[in-house]
């Protein structure tokens, strides 16, 4: 079964997230496919572009509990995104949770629908969002996500905005998007390339220091006795032991 969708227009790729039956989670076979299908649009010349987006009400429900890819499957996703010489634009229509976000934040743009909501869920299932942080925390406002990140509430397009895990939301996304892709599109290859470099040199700075230790601390933390009981009562729709 095909997970990633593949259209194109007018040199704007598109890859689709299409495992709508467990809401586009980030399995092993999911995060493989993608990277593939990232390999393939950056090497083909006719691609000016890349829009990331998803079939389904669900943009990625983050990591599949019960597929999930190694830490450093994802680390390596994650910085491919960044490193490939193509502009990727995220488009979101439905919601995002976990992981799911680290998706978002390691694209260059990134826009959703008014109505999409967001919540980094780790803490409420006993993990933390370790490997995400990377794209995450050189490009957000430190003080909003300490909300987001410690209390796993759910936020709206609007404060993803404001936090600056969007560019822009809109009632239509399309819309919004519109001047964006004709923008890329009148933009030369080769100063695309060189100008994404200079947006994400800090960003895979914080890769090169740090993503050895994020990924140790994701794979004790999802070993841990906690976690077991966090995935057990997500899986049986319960509250965990410790909620007081």
């Amino acid at each position: 079964m095909t997970l990633i969708a593949r259209t194109r227009a007018r040199a704007v790729e598109t890859l689709s997230l299409d495992s709508p039956h467990n809401r586009n989670a980030l399995s092993a076979a999911l995060v493989g496919e993608l990277a593939d299908a990232l390999t393939d649009a950056g090497k083909d010349t006719g691609v000016r572009a890349i829009v990331l987006t998803h079939t389904g009400n669900t943009f990625s429900a983050g990591a599949d509990l019960k597929d999930p890819p190694p830490p450093e499957a994802l680390v390596a996703l994650l910085r491919q995104i960044i490193e490939l010489p193509k502009p990727v634009v995220a488009r979101v229509t439905g919601h995002v949770r976990a992981g799911g976000l680290g998706l978002l934040a390691a694209c260059d743009i990134a826009a959703a629908a008014t109505d999409a909501t967001f919540a980094f869920t780790e803490v409420r299932i006993g993990v933390a969002p370790a490997v995400i942080s990377l794209p995450i925390l050189p490009r957000t406002d430190p003080r909003a996500l300490a909300r987001h990140y410690l209390t796993g509430e759910r936020f709206a397009a609007s404060e993803a905005v404001a936090t600056g895990l969007l560019t822009t939301c809109d009632s239509d996304v399309d819309k919004a998007l519109d001047p964006i892709l004709e923008g890329l599109r009148r933009s030369a290859p080769d100063a695309l390339a060189e100008t994404k470099r200079l947006l994400t040199a800090r960003v895979l700075e914080a890769f090169d220091r740090d993503a050895a230790d994020l990924t140790a601390l994701s794979a004790r933390l999802f070993s841990s006795p906690q976690a077991r009981e966090g995935m057990t009562a997500f899986l049986e729709r319960r509250d965990p032991a410790w909620v007081v």
